[in-house]
């Protein structure tokens, strides 16, 4: 799946990525990242409202299993199982977010396993960074 054709998907699909003016900066087979600028997503103290950030690290998690599972040829329902944000510092600007996989070697029995009962667990680490700089680390568990 190209950066565009996800980034339309996600704009058709999934509204708030749209209002938070998401764009798919990359896609490689093990790590997908996205980026969202500061305007749409400012809060009170013109920093990135938190809930915008905890969206665009849930939304490249969601986004790298997607894309590997389309890869795969597999359809899934995707759900975001659980999620948690440590926020070590206040982010200024535009931010981005690179999901990976927590366990790569993992891939292979998550689709087995999602083949075999229809279902599968895995986790994915989604790190925020602002001009490059590491923000923090949120796990999000992904189920099809």
């Amino acid at each position: 799946m190209t950066p565009d054709a996800l980034q339309s998907y996600l704009q058709d699909h999934i509204p708030l990525s749209r209002a938070m003016q998401v764009c798919v900066e990359a896609i490689t087979p093990d790590t997908l990242t996205l980026q969202a600028p500061l305007a749409p997503n400012i809060n009170h103290r013109d920093t990135v409202f938190s809930g915008s950030a905890s969206a665009l690290a849930i939304l490249s998690a969601w986004s790298l299993v997607h894309t590997r599972l389309t890869a795969e040829g597999l359809k899934a329902r995707l759900v975001i199982q659980s999620n948690t944000v440590h926020y070590d510092r206040a982010i200024a600007g535009t931010f981005q977010s690179t999901a990976t996989l927590a366990d790569p070697a993992g891939w292979p029995r998550f689709v087995a396993l999602f083949n075999r009962r229809g279902k599968a667990r895995i986790t994915v680490v989604a790190t925020l960074t602002e001009d490059g700089k590491p923000q923090d680390g949120s796990k999000a568990a992904s189920s099809p």
